[in-house]
């Protein structure tokens, strides 16, 4: 988020503020790649993605698929709008993430891809609360 000066000393000045998104749970080993996403999706930063196995391609995982793409095995990096065709985009192949922040497609919770996910070396973390127990 960037915002500028109002001050009449610094006219003008920029600064930028960091504001995570929470996505990434912990300090196991991150590793990417770049894949194709198939056309016609938009899809945030945390989509759940499954491989098409003809062609190669990644595509939102959904449980009903049946081309390959219904088993998830890796977390967009970035968003990425293929609406007009195929896109290159960056993946997580291995890490720890917030599973609040993961974005699935129908048909999976979190219960249903976290052994999957755990088997490709991606390891899904709950939020711990700091609220008195009590």
């Amino acid at each position: 988020m960037a915002t500028f000066s109002s001050s009449p000393f610094q006219p003008g000045m920029a600064t930028s503020e960091f504001v995570p998104d929470q996505l990434i749970a912990g300090r196991f080993q991150l590793v990417t790649d770049t894949v194709t996403v198939a056309a016609g999706q938009v899809l945030a930063r945390g989509a759940v993605l499954g491989r098409i196995t003809a062609g190669g391609k990644f595509t939102l995982s959904t449980a009903a698929a049946n081309d390959g793409s219904q088993v998830p095995s890796v977390i967009l990096a970035d968003a990425v709008d293929a609406g007009g065709g195929d896109k290159p985009a960056g993946v997580y192949l291995t890490g720890e993430f917030n599973a609040a922040r993961l974005i699935l497609g129908a048909g999976h919770t979190v219960a249903s891809i976290k052994d999957v996910l755990r088997d490709a070396g991606i390891f899904l973390k709950t939020a711990v609360s700091a609220a008195d127990p009590s």
